[in-house]
């Protein structure tokens, strides 16, 4: 009975957010600002980004692969997008269509690395990790080489305002919320994401384009990453070489944390959700209490860990 109660806990969508509300209930007396409004506000606009980018590894480790290339193709999409828009470009600066030119770069961008490691997967049969580690490599370079490690500023406001204001980056971060929970959930595109990774050679057999199926995956987490890129750029006004070079390990930890599993088959974007809600609860309050940035990297670590043992306990049950 204890046993089936254990399984059922693990397995239930909201455990997590029941963690995260344990997390902030017991380290509020101790964490001075932590439960003021301010710093709650503040919180926003750090989750909504990391929420998006963390969607589209969602959907990747379904199949049973990873994207570890997401942090560098939100620095190369917001380095393109502002070479687009920015005022000091005098073919487009001021122009009307500057920044519906910005944003279509953007997501065109982030599409073409997704093709570049979903064909690498799917067709080449190389292993996920090894791909989207080198092409994390290469834009991260390719993106610091064309800008010489130098941000891109003076942005139209218009643009800004989509990152920088609240409603907008809200309105846009659950367009992209529930379009993926959507795709999962209710589309066959969906089913055939989680027959693949329960099984790709049963899919196979069943009829499931595996190789396309296995792009698309790719290619949406470059979309997703491209529209976290939009909020992120618009949040420092700038185009950014180095944009979001920190947060891979947020995002991998959210996923997993969330419920995603690294074997594949399993994974929701409302549990990503509450993942992201999770990982930056510790960080905001691992920087209150004046933390080394090493000291909340081993927390950070030690919680993935954490994560990793309970998704195998979930796959043993």
């Amino acid at each position: 009975m204890l046993r089936r109660a254990s399984i059922s806990a693990l397995n239930s969508e909201f455990f997590v957010l029941f963690l995260a509300l344990a997390y902030f209930a017991a380290l509020a007396p101790f964490t001075p600002g932590f439960f003021s409004g301010s710093n709650l506000a503040a919180l926003l606009p750090a989750l909504l980004p990391l929420f998006v980018v963390a969607a589209g590894q969602t959907i990747v480790l379904i199949t049973g692969g990873i994207d570890l290339s997401l942090t560098s193709t939100i620095a190369l999409c917001s380095i393109t997008g502002a070479a687009v828009m920015t005022q000091d470009n005098h073919l487009l600066g001021g122009h009307g269509l500057a920044v519906p030119l910005g944003l279509v770069a953007m997501l065109a961008v982030g599409a073409l690395v997704g093709v570049v490691n979903g064909l690498s997967v799917a067709r080449l049969k190389m292993p996920p990790f090894i791909v989207t580690l080198t092409t994390m490599m290469f834009v991260s370079g390719l993106a610091i080489w064309l800008t010489r490690s130098r941000n891109i500023g003076n942005l139209p406001p218009l643009f800004n305002g989509i990152g920088g204001r609240a409603a907008p980056c809200f309105l846009v971060a659950l367009a992209a919320g529930l379009a993926a929970h959507v795709l999962l959930s209710r589309t066959l595109l969906g089913r055939w994401l989680y027959a693949i990774g329960h099984n790709a050679r049963a899919a196979r057999i069943s009829g499931v384009p595996v190789e396309r199926v296995t792009v698309a995956a790719y290619v949406l987490s470059g979309a997703l990453a491209a529209v976290a890129s939009i909020l992120y750029t618009g949040q420092a006004e700038s185009g950014s070489p180095v944009l979001a070079q920190r947060l891979l390990l947020d995002v991998v930890a959210a996923t997993v944390i969330g419920g995603s599993s690294l074997f594949g088959g399993r994974g929701k974007i409302l549990g990503t959700l509450f993942g992201v809600i999770f990982i930056k609860l510790i960080d905001n309050s691992l920087n209150l209490l004046d933390l080394s940035y090493f000291t909340i990297m081993v927390v950070k670590g030690a919680v993935i860990l954490l994560a990793s043992l309970v998704d195998s306990l979930r796959s043993k049950a």
